[in-house]
């Protein structure tokens, strides 16, 4: 119960004083009172007390008073009354130390630390003195005959001041602790819209409020007049959709932001509050909240605290976003790269939907050349004027991505992930910078349903499928299928198993006799290459030297053929076969690479070998291929003394004029026209063509592959000077070639 005294006596007066809000020290600014309880036994106490201080104000606040007659009622408004300052507690009711008793059910039960206690006794040796301060969180501890008027204030008066910095510092306390859970909280989450909301949400609860604001962000330079971009809207202002502060109707939304990013500084209304939130990337960001009223100092420094941990959670945020774009979005079209479409694929694989799902690569053709041909300024244009294309075709239905280069991703619906959809994108032209470009494109498509890989691997065999259908058909397309995936796996196992073939030297040299046809001895040698496994079997070189060119491991490789096989010539020399020459096949990989040249010289700088008696041959498909650059390195080939033939001719279209201008040495006509020569419907037509050239151009012709003596006579008979076959010599090492030399007359 509550009852008010009005005695006046100026005496014998005592007061007691109300405790803050343990939320917060707001209610110590919004309510504009110091509630004190009156516990004591004896109504006069009450009057008096009340009399005494009811006029009065402490801190420019009047006191408003809370009566409890013994502990047990005291006890009962506790559990209710949680903003009592100051309790002015008699030690002896009900019982003798019911009131330290109630002390104690303060501190220890209810755990009210901010409400400040003072003892008042009509027995002053009951309860001593020292001990129960000492023993008790009380702020005094008083005779009723030596509190008058003046003391009771005074007394009041400090314990309430004292009040007053204990929920100071205890509403900084939690303050600062709800800014260190927020900081955290909001470091949790993704990207900058979520950050954002929550922001508004730690915010509005920092101050105990209901979350009605706004979230903005302003470009740098930007004129504060012009319009900001809202990022975040709750409560009240949460219809607002992310646009710009004109479009809203409030104006007192717009200013109070405007006024924040103008000043960068917190604004403080007595309805709303506009916080500034910092700079980052180029860009200002600002918050607006309602406010039920004005804040105090200590919101205000906490606020201010807020702000700048935000401040500094948003660089974060806006670093780890551009990481985000920078590892999981093309910077060019800002479509999803290979990574992202990567886990999308593993999210669609775990989905049951799965089977009804395709995954396609879309290739542009022949974009290298336009890119050449235009400059990459406008290449770029043209991969945006394709990005464009197929997300607003696929975009809101399908996931469209740039995997890497001219080649774009399409994820989703097989219905429509089909090839007659995504290459019908391509019918019409490309308007690009004023160009009117047409366009074709090349898919590589996956089935996803019973697929048994990883989104990396739907990849790799996408890819796999679009390299095959560039191969067969530019503007087709090709599904995946198993034995691709078996075809693709075997040769990267062939190609490790190679490296590890020629790092354990399990890759030998034989050479092959060539023959003189008039005297059946032998001139000269071509170099293979050989693999022999560790189990005894052989590798077929048509197997492993397209693998070798694939990997580059063509160019070690064929290094230590040249350097063997002119090893081999040097000790062939010692041994007296001085006008023996050494062939060497030379790839169209080796060709290309730009230390060829050098590599050469080296070599033969190093065995010894003498240059005119060193033969490369090379193919006719790289003899055609570039022929003027091939032309001046072949020039400075020979000039090395090292003599030039052009392997397997016959099989390509080779030019005559450019034929000339190469100034080969020699020409190997193909086996497959070898074989023909006997043949009643074809003839020796195109082989004796090739031995007449060879003859008209001042070149030695070499004639592959004889197996008989029919073919050897026919080829005789044609002038055709020099062969190599079975029907003289098989393949040999480096041991059996010398007792085979001796034993058939070589010098």
């Amino acid at each position: 119960m509550s009852r008010a005294s009005t005695s006046s006596d100026d005496d014998l007066v005592f007061l007691d004083e109300s405790p803050v809000t343990p939320f917060g020290v707001s209610a110590l600014y919004t309510k504009g009172v110091w509630r004190v309880m009156i516990v004591d036994d004896d109504a006069d106490v009450h009057s008096a007390t009340t009399f005494a201080l009811s006029n009065l104000e402490i801190q420019q606040r009047p006191l408003e008073f809370v009566h409890a007659y013994s502990a047990g009622e005291a006890r009962e408004l506790l559990a209710t009354e949680t903003d009592i300052a100051v309790i002015l507690l008699d030690v002896v009711m009900e019982q003798d130390d019911a009131g330290l008793q109630l002390v104690r059910h303060i501190r220890e039960v209810l755990k009210l630390c901010e409400v400040r206690i003072i003892l008042r006794t009509g027995q002053p040796g009951y309860a001593p003195e020292i001990d129960a301060i000492r023993d008790f969180d009380i702020n005094d501890y008083k005779t009723k005959s030596e509190l008058t008027r003046i003391k009771l204030y005074t007394t009041v008066t400090a314990a309430i001041r004292s009040y007053e910095q204990i929920c100071a510092i205890n509403a900084s306390r939690r303050g600062l602790d709800h800014i260190v859970r927020a900081s955290t909280e909001l470091m949790s989450l993704h990207g900058l819209d979520d950050f954002t909301s929550g922001v508004l949400t730690q915010a509005a609860k920092l101050l105990n409020l209901e979350t009605n604001g706004v979230l903005c962000v302003q470009e740098h330079g930007v004129d504060l007049n012009r319009e900001l971009s809202i990022i975040a809207a709750a409560g009240a202002y949460s219809s607002m959709t992310k646009g710009a502060t004109g479009s809203i109707r409030d104006a007192r939304v717009a200013d109070a932001l405007k006024h924040a990013l103008g000043e960068r500084r917190n604004i403080y209304g007595t309805d709303s509050i506009a916080l500034y939130l910092g700079s980052s990337a180029n860009r200002d960001f600002a918050a607006m909240l309602d406010v039920r009223s004005p804040l105090n100092e200590i919101d205000q420094r906490l606020l201010e605290v807020f702000c700048r941990n935000i401040a500094v959670g948003l660089d974060n945020v806006l670093l780890v976003t551009r990481l985000e774009n920078q590892a999981f979005y093309d910077p060019l079209t800002k479509l999803p790269n290979r990574t992202r479409l990567r886990e999308l694929i593993d999210d669609a694989l775990n989905t049951a939907s799965r089977r009804d799902t395709t995954l396609a690569l879309v290739d542009i053709d022949h974009f290298s050349e336009t890119n050449d041909a235009l400059g990459h300024q406008f290449g770029d244009l043209l991969l945006l004027g394709v990005a464009a294309r197929l997300q607003a075709q696929l975009g809101s239905q399908l996931v469209v991505s740039r995997v890497g280069g001219d080649t774009f991703g399409v994820l989703g619906e097989a219905a429509l992930v089909n090839p007659g959809v995504l290459l019908d994108l391509f019918a019409s032209p490309f308007n690009i910078d004023g160009q009117e470009i047409q366009l074709s494109a090349t898919a590589g498509l996956v089935r996803l349903s019973d697929y048994d890989g990883i989104g990396a691997d739907a990849l790799k065999d996408a890819d796999i499928a679009l390299k095959r259908a560039k191969l067969m058909q530019r503007a087709g397309h090709l599904f995946f299928t198993r034995s691709m995936g078996v075809d693709i796996r075997e040769r990267v196992r062939m190609m490790h198993a190679l490296r590890t073939a020629f790092d354990d030297r399990e890759l030998f040299v034989v050479y092959q006799p060539q023959i003189d046809l008039a005297t059946r001895r032998p001139v000269g040698a071509e170099a293979l290459l050989r693999w022999k496994t560790q189990d005894g079997s052989f590798v077929p070189p048509d197997r492993f030297i397209p693998i070798a060119e694939f990997s580059g491991l063509i160019i070690e490789i064929g290094e230590q053929v040249l350097r063997q096989a002119c090893l081999e010539l040097v000790r062939l020399q010692s041994l007296g076969f001085s006008e023996f020459t050494m062939s060497v096949n030379v790839s169209q990989v080796q060709f290309r690479h730009p230390l060829f040249l050098n590599m050469l010289r080296r070599v033969l700088n190093e065995t010894g070998a003498p240059a005119s008696r060193v033969e490369l041959e090379i193919t006719e498909s790289i003899a055609m291929e570039e022929p003027d650059v091939l032309i001046e390195l072949l020039s400075q080939i020979k000039q090395t003394g090292v003599s030039i033939a052009i392997d397997d001719f016959g099989t390509g279209f080779s030019s005559l004029s450019y034929l000339q201008r190469l100034q080969a040495d020699r020409l190997k006509i193909d086996r497959g026209f070898v074989t023909e020569i006997t043949s009643a419907s074809r003839g020796s037509s195109i082989a004796e063509m090739v031995i007449q050239l060879g003859r008209n151009l001042g070149m030695s012709v070499v004639a592959e592959g004889v197996e008989d003596e029919r073919q050897a006579s026919i080829l005789e008979a044609l002038g055709c000077p020099l062969a190599q076959g079975y029907l003289f010599a098989r393949p040999m090492t480096v041991e059996q070639l010398t007792s085979w030399l001796k034993d058939n007359g070589a010098r």
